[in-house]
């Protein structure tokens, strides 16, 4: 059984994704997808995540966002092996305090 999911990409992603479908790495850009997904989520089974308050992980997230300012939630959340909610909450804040803005 599956499902279809819709997102939107990065121009810089669609076309490095053609690329390697045009250069005969996978069939399409569908299977791509599902190869990333699988391994994404195979992954993320292996991480072990840190315990942190919400105001360390506002400090950390918004040092992060200072050298990477168009992250979104999910790659903070990896680079500095945090909880996605505790991501979520934090950047909510840092919103608030004008700190942080919404990834397009």
């Amino acid at each position: 059984m599956s499902d279809q999911i819709l997102s939107r990409l990065p121009l810089k992603f669609i076309s490095e994704i053609e690329s390697l479908v045009n250069g005969g790495y996978y069939l399409s850009a569908s299977d791509f997808v599902r190869e990333a997904v699988r391994d994404k989520l195979d992954e993320i089974k292996e991480i072990r995540l840190r315990e942190v308050s919400l105001n360390d992980a506002k400090e950390e997230i918004y040092r992060y966002l200072v050298q990477n300012p168009d992250s979104y939630p999910y790659e903070i959340a990896n680079e500095l092996w945090l909880e996605l909610s505790l991501v979520h909450e934090a950047l909510i804040e840092l919103r608030k305090a004008g700190k942080a803005e919404d990834v397009e």
